[in-house]
This record gives structure tokens, sequence and C-alpha cells, in this order.
């Protein structure tokens, strides 16, 4: 056996490496006992002890798993330097091409624009001095004319006031002329 420690015989007992006088009795080591417990061991090593096979499969399996993920890496690395190389060789300077015509296009609608923008301002301003000049200027005159409005109006108190007075004397003059004829009345 290939373990070590205890075989079996073919009686089921169990012998030790100790030299027991079961082993001994029967009989040397190219004796029949002798030869049909070495087949018995390695029948027991073929079919029970796995280890060997296990170990051969296991070695089979990574050293495949190993040689086609070594391959596919391979591939994955070859497919990314050729990735990288045309990128670098035909893409990156059609798109540096295209950048810098589409930034001068940007620019100059941008310019066009920025330009655009300032006359609008400009207009803008303009337009509000203008008004503002406008207002200014109709403030004044609605100024001017409340005042000659009220200059008017004051005058027109003026001669009211002097046609009221006039009116008044008046009436006091008929009123006086009238009592002086009803004095020259009530005497009789």
């Amino acid at each position: 056996m290939s373990g070590g420690g205890k075989e079996t015989t073919l009686c089921g007992e169990a012998a030790t490496s100790g030299g027991d006088k079961k082993r001994d009795s029967l009989g040397t080591a190219g004796s029949p006992a002798h030869l049909v417990i070495k087949d018995l061991g390695e029948i027991h090593s073929r079919l029970l002890d796995h280890r060997p096979v296990i170990q051969g499969e296991t070695r089979y399996f990574v050293k495949e798993f190993e040689e086609k993920r070594g391959l596919r890496e391979m591939r994955v690395l070859e497919n990314l330097r050729n990735m990288i190389h045309e990128t670098n060789e035909h893409i990156l300077p059609k798109c540096r091409e295209t950048m810098q015509d589409n930034l001068n296009q940007v620019l100059q609608r941008l310019q066009t624009a920025t330009d655009s923008v300032c006359r609008l301002q400009e207009r803008e301003l303009e337009r509000k001095k203008i008004y503002n000049d406008h207002l200014i200027a109709n403030e004044k005159q609605h100024i001017i004319q409340w005042e000659e409005f009220m200059k008017e109006q004051r005058n027109k108190q003026a001669e009211m006031d002097e046609e009221h007075r006039k009116a008044m004397e008046r009436l006091q003059e008929q009123y006086a002329e009238m009592e002086k004829d009803l004095a020259k009345f009530s005497t009789f």
C-alpha cells in the first residue's frame, strides 16, 4: 500500500510494520501470500487512492487553462495594440484636423455674435438716451405749460377779483342811490 501505517491481509487482520509473528508466518518475500498482498495493495491503490490521477488531471487542466488563457490574452493585447495604432495613426489626426476646422468656425461665429451683441447694446443705449432726453424735454415742457397755466389762472383770478370788486362797487353805489331815493320818498 502506498499510504504506509497498516496493511490489510487476506484474513482481515492488521499487520504492523514492526515485524509481527503473523506476518512472518505468511512466508518470505517471494511467497505466494506476499505476492497476493502486494497485488491487493496495487488494486487498492488504483481503485481507492485517486491522488495520482487527480494530480495528473489537475496539472493537465491548469496547463490547458493557462495556454488558452495566455492565447486569449495575447489576442486581446494584440487587438488593443492594433486599435491604439489605428487611433494614433488615423483617427487622432483626423479628429485634430476636424477640431481645428470647427474651432476656427466656432471662433468666427462667436466673434460675429459678440459684435452683434455689442451693436445691439449700443443701439439700446442710444435708444434709452433718446428716450430719456425725450422724457426730460417733455417734463420741462410740461413744467413750462404748468407755469403758464398757473400764471394764466392767477391773471384770470385777478381779473375776476377786479370784476367782482367793480361789481360790488356798482352794487354799493346802486344801493346807496336807492337808499337816497328811498330817503327822499320817505320824507313825504
